[in-house]
């Protein structure tokens, strides 16, 4: 129960403060911001692309990662150039309604993303645990499927946050210490009885990060209790390397998570702008490096890569 003394109605507008205790160094941090945008657009582009234009990479595998590196895209273009705004041209104001859209948008692509991953884990999977029959099961009518139980996850999920944030009426200030709208960072400072929120906000976590995180675990410790039942060393790595990739992947998208979780857990605090730091990297690292892994571990992509390397430098 949070209350107060004098609260101001729905505010029209917001103000984003950016990074709280570091403004005088926001021109510092839009320099990493910004390069982890270009070098983002340009990865998952070229991945895109790779992917589209050679039919040899339209397989399960691949089809999930163009996906991935969609939403990665979506992701990164609904939060940095928000922060870039506010970091370059002191543009903090959000309207409300913009707030809603920023707090459903950002969360939805990381959900969907965090459900990819669980699609690719699976994918991996079925090819070693049924390789023979790795196209069958994962046709394309199964492909659709997939993709729309995770598109229709992220909408279940997150659609309750805009609409329990509308029915908010009064704040204690209309400024949200965050560089982008984040649903709890709205809640902590709205007045009243906010106990509902802070469940729902648990609920989501539970069932977007906790569930996948089980469902991953599961499939890798299959996939290893099916690699060690191979009688050969070399079948044995070649299976494993090709999950290398992904596991890195997953390794890098969920420990911040799994970091400030147990943080919290242990009654570890951190200062605002050092949480602030760690939430920002949720959407900006992973999108940023998946390009670069599946890039180099991927032996059809790192062809590609060259061989558009060499034509550039030609």
């Amino acid at each position: 129960m949070s209350s107060c003394n004098n609260s101001i109605p729905q505010p029209l507008i917001f103000v984003l403060a950016g990074i709280p205790g570091l403004e005088s160094s926001h021109g510092w941090f839009s320099v990493p911001f910004f390069l982890v945008f270009v070098m983002t657009v340009i990865g998952n582009v070229t991945l895109i692309c790779i992917i589209r234009v050679d039919k040899s990479l339209h397989e399960p595998m691949f089809l999930f990662l163009a996906v991935l590196s969609v939403v990665d895209l979506s992701l990164v273009s609904v939060t940095v150039p928000r922060m870039l705004g506010i970091f370059w041209t002191d543009a903090k104001e959000i309207s409300f309604n913009t707030c809603l859209m920023q707090m459903f948008f950002i969360p939805f692509f990381y959900v969907m993303e965090s459900g990819i991953l669980v699609a690719m884990a699976f994918d991996r999977f079925v090819a070693i645990w049924k390789p023979l029959s790795y196209t069958t099961i994962l046709a394309n009518n199964m492909l659709v499927k997939i993709a729309f139980a995770v598109l229709a996850r992220a909408v279940a999920v997150l659609t309750p946050a805009p609409i329990l944030t509308k029915r908010l009426e009064s704040f204690q200030t209309h400024i949200i210490a965050y560089s982008y709208c984040a649903y709890m960072a709205v809640v902590k400072i709205a007045c009243g009885d906010v106990s509902n929120h802070i469940v729902y906000g648990l609920m989501v976590i539970v069932a977007s990060v906790g569930f996948d995180l089980y469902f991953i675990i599961l499939s890798y410790g299959l996939i290893l209790r099916t690699v060690f039942l191979i009688p050969s060393w070399e079948a044995r790595g070649k299976a494993l390397s090709t999950c290398g990739s992904h596991f890195c992947v997953i390794a890098l998208f969920y420990s911040p998570v799994v970091f400030s979780v147990l943080a919290q857990s242990l009654g570890y605090h951190m200062a605002p702008h050092v949480q602030i730091i760690i939430d920002n990297l949720y959407f900006l690292v992973p999108p940023m490096v998946n390009p670069l892994i599946y890039g180099v571990r991927t032996k059809q992509i790192r062809k590609q890569v060259l061989r558009i390397l060499r034509c550039l430098g030609d």
